[in-house]
């Protein structure tokens, strides 16, 4: 391996952790802001429940977008490496993430919410 392409991949790592990070402390921050104006964890959980559909809409859109996202970049993974292995490994991943995103959104459904 060239140290370009291990600086690449460090820093392209190292990017992905930050957001990573960064994400994790809004969640935090704004379910301790959410708990605080609605006045204590029980509010908090009642509004949560109350707006559930808004987040399945939310989800929703969040994986139509993230589909139209990997639907680009699979043409251009193809186009770039046509090999039948490529196509497997895509239509692996593709397989985990449905089944992934299935099993979360099921356990949600089966747990009332």
């Amino acid at each position: 391996m060239s140290m370009a392409w291990r600086r690449h991949w460090l820093r392209r790592a190292s990017l992905t952790l930050l957001w990573v990070l960064l994400l994790l402390v809004a969640t935090i921050t704004a379910n301790v802001v959410g708990i605080h104006l609605a006045g204590g964890i029980e509010g908090w959980q009642q509004w949560l429940d109350d707006h559930s559909g808004h987040f399945l809409a939310w989800r929703l859109l969040l994986y139509a977008g993230t589909t139209w996202g990997w639907c680009w970049m699979r043409r251009r993974v193809l186009a770039r490496e046509g090999e039948t292995g490529t196509h497997r490994r895509l239509r692996t991943a593709e397989i985990a993430a449905v089944i992934a995103i299935a099993a979360l959104e099921i356990s949600q459904f089966v747990q009332g919410g």
